[in-house]
């Protein structure tokens, strides 16, 4: 039985994650991170620590469902005192210097990063990939929805569909990406990707890639109408990555895409 630690555990899909471990077959509830109480029921036997080492030390992988900040402090703690524990990464809104230390934690230990832990949007992103890669004329658009309660903006999610749009197209995102239009901007150049941010309501996630032509276009959606959709996907990745050697993965090397 796969042990797994849990940082983030009050959180939104922190907290569905532990539901999922309830009844899973495969793994158990070994230990969350928590700053203040935590009001859900565990296991008896679960760690419940604010040390972000003890937790690391008390399950097989840890999933990370937290802040930027959060996420940084269980890198560096793997870096610094050379952990070799399984890391499901599903936090967004990383800077730079965050992300360089993804890239480190990975030599040190397997590591799994993803803006979206769900299934369906890891094949999204490969359809965005093939179709951006085919249809070289059209034109890209991409618009994310979510709840009003979201801090970052455009989503992790919507940022990785653009990487992986400009990817197909050998194109430099940072040099090629809009985040709005507004007054007499002139045409729309050729290159362009635009990532458009929409908040509001209960929205759990929806993206929406757009390929647009003369005389046709195509959209492809996505939408997350529950949360445990991403909680069952960290869950499939952790129990997936505790049988790989240290690196870099994604949600689509645990699909095999």
């Amino acid at each position: 039985m796969i042990k797994i630690g849990i940082l983030g555990s009050t959180g939104r899909v922190g907290s569905l994650l532990i539901d999922d471990l309830s009844d899973n077959p495969n793994a158990t509830l070994g230990a969350v991170h928590v700053f203040d109480e935590i009001k859900k029921q565990l296991p008896k036997d679960t760690v419940v620590t604010n040390n972000i080492k003890t937790l690391l030390e008390s399950c097989d992988v840890v999933i990370d469902f937290s802040a930027p900040e959060a996420t940084q402090s269980l890198l560096e703690c793997v870096i610094e005192n050379d952990i070799k524990k399984p890391l499901v990464i599903a936090t967004t809104g990383f800077n730079k210097h965050q992300q360089n230390l993804l890239l480190e934690a990975s030599k040190k230990t397997p590591l799994l990063y993803a803006s979206n832990m769900s299934l369906g949007v890891a094949v999204l992103n490969k359809l965005v990939s093939l179709a951006s890669k085919a249809l070289r004329d059209f034109d890209i658009e991409i618009v994310e929805q979510h709840h009003r309660y979201k801090v970052d903006s455009p989503s992790g999610t919507a940022l990785t569909l653009a990487h992986s749009a400009a990817n197909a197209r050998e194109l430099d995102l940072d040099k090629v990406r809009i985040s709005g239009r507004d007054g007499n901007i002139g045409a729309r150049t050729k290159d362009e990707i635009a990532v458009m941010a929409l908040r509001g309501g209960d929205i759990v996630g929806r993206h929406t890639v757009g390929l647009y032509n003369d005389g046709e276009f195509i959209e492809l959606n996505h939408t997350a109408t529950a949360r445990n959709t991403f909680s069952k996907g960290a869950l499939k990745a952790a129990l997936w990555l505790v049988e790989q050697e240290n690196g870099l993965y994604s949600i689509n090397d645990c699909l095999g895409l």
